[in-house]
């Protein structure tokens, strides 16, 4: 640090160096206190030993190498999809994937093959249940002269998301059909005051919009929701 000394009216500068402190050797160093001896607070070398070495026996059974056998493997498969195949661990261990490695492959495989799955069920349960509109109306020319029907009626009384929701069921598609008036009469009834109902018109579409009646399609929920409609409107 430069200095000047203005007592001596020279004005020259001149150096001051700050005394050097003294360093402990564990300085800055946040040691925990399971490594310290209680009574002195000397680093007990022996145990910060002991726990490296068992920190370095747990990463070497993790290993950056394939373990000795294909049967050595310790694959989870949580998601219930599939097992792990004695085959593929074969194959991964002739490549020389370690644990890591070999469960990343069968991670991937179900993170790809879930979404397969699920689209795969919802296309046929779709299908299941187009077969029993078709089959209750009457046939395919039947069922789509009242699809039709419902679709035009649903887009003039209901909101898009609830119209969608009933639309993606056999119950819902049964639902809309009944607050139509589809199996009594023609046109929907309107003396809706004489009907007495626990469960109000605002209050079902309000279930409607919940996900486990559109998303879900909980049974009961739909019950609920079908029962009330036809309070409402009659069968």
């Amino acid at each position: 640090m430069t200095t000047e000394n203005l007592l001596s009216g020279s004005g020259e500068s001149q150096m001051t160096h700050p005394a050097p402190q003294e360093q402990s050797p564990d300085s800055g160093l946040k040691v925990p206190e399971k490594f310290k001896n209680p009574e002195t607070g000397e680093i007990r070398v022996d145990s910060l030993l002991k726990s490296y070495l068992a920190l370095e026996k747990k990463l070497s059974a993790r290993g950056s190498h394939a373990p000795d056998h294909a049967e050595d493997y310790c694959i989870e498969c949580a998601h219930g999809l599939f097992e792990p195949d004695t085959e593929i661990n074969a194959r991964l261990h002739q490549k020389g994937f370690n644990q890591e490695q070999a469960q990343e492959v069968y991670d991937l495989a179900a993170e790809r093959m879930i979404p397969m799955i699920l689209d795969v069920a919802a296309e046929f349960e779709a299908e299941r249940q187009l077969a029993r509109l078709k089959d209750h109306f009457g046939g395919e020319e039947k069922w789509r002269e009242v699809s039709q029907q419902l679709l035009t009626f649903g887009k003039k009384n209901l909101p898009a998301d609830v119209l969608t929701g009933l639309a993606g069921s056999y119950e819902g598609v049964m639902a809309l059909y009944k607050m139509m008036g589809g199996e009594a009469k023609d046109a929907m009834p309107s003396p809706r005051a004489e009907v007495k109902a626990s469960v109000s018109e605002n209050e079902l579409y309000s279930m409607m919009r919940k996900p486990e009646y559109w998303k879900e399609k909980d049974p009961s929920m739909i019950d609920k929701v079908t029962k009330g409609f036809q309070n409402l409107y009659g069968r």
